[in-house]
């Protein structure tokens, strides 16, 4: 089976969120499980300057309005996974982030770089650029990749299958209607009021082209699969998802755990596994001296990774932290967003620096560290498709603490009836349910600690690698491809 992933980000070259761990991670998988899966990726200077083994498949010339067009292949560094990259230096080599520019504001040609990604997917697909090699399954992530999924349904007679993945119904990659002359696209499907259209409350959505183009629809969640198709959690595309609910899986995203693994770790201070717990202290009061919080390997060390974003609950952290102090909850926080959020933390680690430590930015060796010390990992957010911070938490011992939404209420249980429990769990994304539950780990932590262990090994016990995601998926592109017959 040959299946052409589409994406816009691949870590670890192009990274801006969990997509790009994805489109790495899944494919990776897929070729341990027999498939043939190959990306298609935009040619960011990072893609470029890492692609080895590098070949010219085709020249496309001018398209959609950049002067040359090239389709490359060759093998990513790193993850060695082989990839075809649009070689579009007009569109496409631009350093720093893939959708923004200097002035951090989105490129005013996003619509034709990533048409021109879907295009050369469907294409590509096709085997019409490569003689060689023709997909049999396109799936196409997130709403970078939307239209390919449409220019696929352009040529029906070529037997190949879409799989469109929603990684965050949020971003629809919406663009004026008058912009479309210029995407090689039929009229009929920009009308309003048609069925199989692209057409969102007056302007085009690559999101809505692939919702409704695409053979089949995933999402990163079981949880989430189903709140999209509600009000709450629809952004709008309700209705649509609603009526494709037959033809839409939730299926978990999985992480690496051969990157992901405090026995072998290189990054963390102390290695540990489930049968020597005793270790992972030495990583805490590592960091707590490094940190400036009070050295003290009794004290319940939490940590947060996260976007400083209210979807991702860092303002309920904020408004939680004298509860915190209170209960005698240190607190080291990792990230970056909204100015107000960094600057509120930044002053609150100012007035309590023995229990309050912020690190602006982000590192991935630090990320590693904190998750490795921390005995719990903060992850409160208001909407959640999947969440991966969660899982490393999980993988490491330090008990998650989240709201009840998308993939966090798929991996994270906390029962009060005494039944295993993984982690600690609130409702309904306010102040008042996470205060609880910081309360309620606090108890366990002062008054059980061989029921904070027993949670420990019952989290590191559960594996959260992509084999079954992936066994998941390979069972959904069989049955698109029974289709045919």
């Amino acid at each position: 089976m040959r299946v052409l992933h589409v994406t816009a980000e691949v870590y670890p070259q192009v990274k801006t969120g969990g997509l790009g761990d994805i489109a790495a991670a899944l494919p990776t998988a897929l070729l341990a499980q027999g498939v043939d899966a190959r990306l298609l990726v935009p040619g960011y200077p990072a893609i470029i300057d890492n692609l080895e083994e590098v070949g010219l498949v085709a020249d496309l010339g001018s398209l959609m309005g950049a002067a040359r067009v090239r389709v490359l292949h060759g093998r990513l560094k790193e993850s060695g996974l082989t990839a075809y990259v649009v070689d579009a230096p007009w569109y496409f080599r631009r350093e720093g982030n893939p959708y923004l520019g200097p002035d951090h504001r989105d490129w005013s040609d996003n619509i034709r770089r990533f048409a021109l990604l879907g295009w050369v997917g469907a294409h590509l697909a096709w085997g019409d650029i490569d003689a060689w090699w023709q997909a049999d399954i396109l799936h196409a992530h997130d709403w970078h990749a939307g239209l390919a999924p449409v220019y696929l349904s352009l040529n029906p007679v070529r037997r190949v299958k879409s799989v469109f993945s929603i990684h965050n119904l949020i971003y629809q990659g919406l663009f004026p209607l008058e912009e479309a002359p210029g995407l090689d696209l039929p009229p009929h499907i920009l009308r309003p009021g048609v069925s199989r259209s692209l057409e969102y409350y007056g302007h085009g959505s690559f999101m809505k082209g692939g919702l409704v183009f695409a053979d089949w629809l995933s999402t990163v969640s079981p949880r989430y699969a189903y709140e999209i198709t509600t009000p709450e959690g629809g952004a709008g595309m309700q209705g649509v998802l609603l009526e494709r609910r037959e033809r839409l899986s939730g299926i978990l995203n999985g992480i690496d755990e051969t990157v992901w693994d405090p026995q072998t770790d290189p990054l963390i201070s102390a290695n540990y596994g489930i049968h020597d717990l005793g270790r992972k202290v030495e990583n805490k009061t590592r960091m707590q001296q490094e940190l400036g919080l009070t050295v003290d390997p009794n004290r319940m060390l939490a940590v947060m990774i996260s976007r400083l974003t209210n979807q991702k609950g860092a303002d309920l952290v904020l408004q939680a932290l004298p509860k915190m102090r209170e209960l005698g909850i240190q607190l080291a926080l990792l990230g970056s967003g909204d100015a107000h959020l960094q600057d509120a933390f930044r002053k609150a680690a100012e007035e309590a620096p023995d229990q309050v430590a912020v690190c602006i930015g982000y590192d991935e060796r630090l990320a590693h560290r904190l998750i490795g010390a921390g005995d719990l990992i903060l992850v409160p957010s208001r909407f959640e498709p999947c969440g991966l911070t969660q899982m490393y938490g999980l993988r490491y011992g330090t008990l998650p603490l989240v709201c009840k939404v998308g993939g966090l209420a798929d991996t994270v249980t906390e029962y009060l009836d005494g039944q295993p429990s993984n982690g600690f769990v609130f409702q309904g994304g306010q102040i008042s349910g996470l205060i609880d539950a910081l309360e309620r780990a606090a108890a366990l932590w002062w008054h059980d600690r061989s029921g904070w262990e027993w949670r420990m090994r019952t989290a590191m016990e559960a594996r959260h690698g992509w084999g079954p995601s992936a066994a998941e998926y390979l069972s959904l592109y069989q049955r698109l491809l029974g289709e045919w017959q």
